[in-house]
């Protein structure tokens, strides 16, 4: 876990204190933002007008350390809409703490997102899905075992008892399907389950998980949901399937076949969001 020092000043006046730099920085003024994981993070370069500011010069956000992460929050345009995009998360395994982990949705909530797109990479528990292919999150299974929302409640943020009943907006779902059905891209619908990893899990561990009735898996995404929905944002999720899980296939994971999956699909996966956004 974070070494860090616990910080003295309020969550919010930290968020607030980081929003305030973001604001300074740039005049674009956005209520959709977009989450990028493994793999993914070419679509801020697709961005125009954009200011681009690493991580390490917003007071309070933590240092990428995963390769396919450039961690760097991109606001720009995305044909005519506006866009903060984040190139890179912070994750669990780091080192850091949750509310480390989901300080920038904190932020984002702050500079007045109201929309939020999740995208991952993830292994397939669905026999159905193929390497490449996309699934837009129905639900989750939290299996982390802790929640970002453990601690004091500022109800500046939101109740101390959030509703998770629909953590992904249902019509959300529906435009990201509709987009992707417009331009033949393959898309499941499906439910996903995060651990912490960093290691890959057991094939055991896959059965258990697939019994459970997840369709896919990964390290990031749902700490993130619950602190967006904590905040009455409207969030929705897209797994980039990069990998049958172990047990799935027989062919070892690894994290270079998550990349390589990631740029390969990078062309798709910029077309629909570039279709999406202005929906959202």
């Amino acid at each position: 876990m974070s070494s860090r020092p616990v910080p003295t000043t309020s969550l919010y006046d930290r968020a607030d204190k980081a929003a305030r730099l973001i604001r300074s920085r740039t005049q674009t003024e956005t209520s959709v933002a977009v989450v990028l994981g493994s793999g993914l993070g070419g679509f801020a370069d697709e961005l125009t007008n954009a200011t681009a500011i690493r991580y390490d010069e917003i007071p309070g956000f933590a240092r990428a350390t995963v390769e396919g992460h450039a961690g760097r929050l991109v606001i720009g345009e995305i044909g005519d809409s506006a866009l903060a995009a984040m190139q890179g998360r912070f994750h669990f395994y780091e080192g850091y703490s949750l509310e480390e982990v989901t300080f920038p949705i904190r932020v984002l909530k702050l500079l007045g997102v109201r929309t939020l797109i999740l995208t991952n990479a993830s292994g397939a528990l669905n026999v159905e899905f193929t390497p490449g292919s996309l699934m837009v999150i129905t639900d989750h299974i939290n299996l982390m075992g802790v929640n970002p929302l453990i601690g004091p409640n500022d109800e500046r943020f939101g109740p101390r008892f959030p509703d998770l009943t629909n953590s992904y907006a249902p019509e959300l779902q529906d435009v990201v399907l509709s987009e992707a059905r417009a331009i033949g891209l393959q898309m499941f619908r499906g439910v996903y389950a995060s651990l912490t990893g960093p290691s890959y899990e057991t094939p055991a561990e896959i059965h258990m998980v697939r019994s459970l009735g997840a369709d896919a898996v990964g390290m990031s995404t749902v700490p993130e949901a619950i602190v967006a929905r904590h905040m009455d944002m409207q969030v929705v999720g897209i797994s980039c399937i990069t990998n049958l899980a172990a047990g799935v296939s027989d062919r070892p994971v690894d994290h270079d076949q998550v990349i390589a999956t990631g740029e390969r699909v990078r062309e798709q996966f910029t077309e629909l969001l570039r279709r999406v956004i202005p929906r959202l």
